[in-house]
């Protein structure tokens, strides 16, 4: 008997469940249209309820009163990040089967694309409707916060406005929008709102295909997470709209990082950065990939393990398209399939 196809899906998990489609109020200020799109495509497929929350207050009591409704996150990561710590906290993420319309410019839709989300508004919709769910790892830290994606020490370079065009804001060379969020105060042997809601029925195909120019939408699931750990790893370049400014390299961290309590640096050589993904090699399910870069003269350390804790000078990190801290420690812990994403099929 062979074994199970990891991308297939019950028939009644994508299909047949209605639709709590939650819209990002910050997605109906900046494309209304791609909004407007793939609610029509979704309410045209499937028996649907549209939430549109004012806060997150809003999101989480529509998620607290859906029932057997699948969650659909129609905005940014930030949206689909707020809507997968909800859950977590409620402990009904592994419950949930999440989909997700990226809706948003690029930078803000990055971690989306990372996961192999379709980032055209009838493309994504569509998959939503028709995709296979996919089980995913999660990291969770000691604080109960969420990363999808990856993770970095330091959140970011420091950057320099150099001659750019008149009447242009300094770039962000972080890509992370308005300011940092606030937050409450291998091992050895692998080294190398209730809100606004209306309900909406349809059987019908949603409109049009999709728009030309997007990336490609779909990367094998092997290369998914080592995409975003490689993406965490390098420099930003701060270069948009015709806006350049000089990228400085981060300062020495003196920090302490332990993969599974095997000491990969101490604070007695200083770092330039640390990044942490989940693991996403053959056999390397359920074990995070522990990057780092020291300051001195020589290649990164790298490792697998299930917890990873890094201390020492406060600093502040990246989690996925949020930045975190400043803190003195912290641990993170892979949750081996732990939720659960609809994605295209495979081609």
């Amino acid at each position: 008997m062979s074994a199970p196809d990891p991308w297939h899906s019950p028939p009644d998990t994508v299909r047949e469940r209605p639709l709590l489609v939650v819209i990002d109020p910050a997605a109906r200020r900046t494309d209304g249209e791609s909004v407007r799109i793939a609610k029509d495509v979704l309410c045209a497929g499937a028996q649907t309820k549209i939430c549109l929350p004012d806060g997150p207050d809003e999101v989480e009591r529509a998620l607290a009163r859906r029932g057997a409704r699948r969650p659909v996150v129609v905005g940014d990561d930030r949206a689909l990040l707020r809507v997968v710590e909800v859950l977590h906290r409620r402990r009904e993420l592994a419950d949930a089967t999440l989909s997700v319309v990226p809706v948003g410019g690029p930078a803000t839709v990055a971690l989306a694309r990372s996961l192999g989300v379709p980032t055209d508004p009838v493309t994504a919709a569509r998959t939503v409707l028709d995709g296979v769910a996919h089980p995913r790892d999660l990291l969770v830290d000691d604080s109960g916060g969420v990363v999808l994606g990856g993770l970095r020490i330091p959140s970011g370079p420091r950057t320099d406005p150099a001659v750019r065009p008149a009447g242009q804001e300094p770039y962000d060379a972080d890509g992370a929008g308005p300011g940092p969020a606030s937050e409450p105060g291998p091992p050895a042997g692998h080294a190398s709102g209730s809100g606004r809601l209306n309900g909406h029925q349809g059987d019908g195909e949603g409109p049009g295909p999709p728009g030309g120019g997007s990336p490609p939408w779909w990367t094998p699931a092997a290369r998914t997470a080592r995409t975003a750990l490689t993406l965490l790893s390098l420099p930003v370049i701060g270069l948009t709209g015709g806006t350049r400014r000089r990228v400085h390299p981060p300062p020495p961290h003196r920090l302490r990082v332990e993969a599974d309590g095997v000491l990969l640096t101490d604070l007695d050589r200083p770092v330039t950065r640390v990044s942490v993904a989940t693991a996403a090699g053959p056999g390397d399910g359920g074990l995070a990939e522990v990057v780092v870069h020291p300051h001195a003269a020589g290649g990164p350390v790298r490792a697998l393990a299930r917890a990873v804790t890094v201390s020492g000078q406060d600093f502040r990190y990246r989690a996925d398209a949020l930045v975190r801290g400043p803190v003195r420690s912290r641990t993170w812990t892979v949750l081996t399939e732990s939720w659960t994403l609809i994605l295209p099929h495979r081609t």
